[in-house]
């Protein structure tokens, strides 16, 4: 998803977090970064760094996705450094770390 000019809103970065993360297959992980660079290209993905965590806040509270760190859930609302972001598994339900 390149760049058209136009800000992307939060639903746009939400399907570009789980597209990503449905061809990176069952139990891996993406960094946030790859979200915003499919939003915003190579150059243009820092400002939308703060959209994309709104994004995986709101997946995080759907119950969708889970974050990591260091390979342990984190709560993304006060984890500091890099995280990951994980499709939670359709068999678990929901994970146990909730934003």
């Amino acid at each position: 998803m390149a760049d058209t000019g136009a800000t992307p809103d939060r639903s746009v970065a939400e399907q570009a977090i789980l597209d990503l993360l449905a061809r990176r297959g069952p139990g891996k992980t993406i960094c946030p970064s790859e979200a915003a660079r499919a939003l915003g290209g190579g150059d243009g993905f820092r400002p939308l760094m703060g959209l994309v965590r709104e994004a995986a806040s709101e997946l995080v509270a759907d119950g969708r996705i889970e974050v990591t760190q260091r390979g342990e859930l984190v709560d993304l609302a006060t984890a500091r450094g890099p995280i990951r972001l994980r499709l939670i598994p359709r068999s678990t339900g929901q994970s146990s770390m909730h934003n």
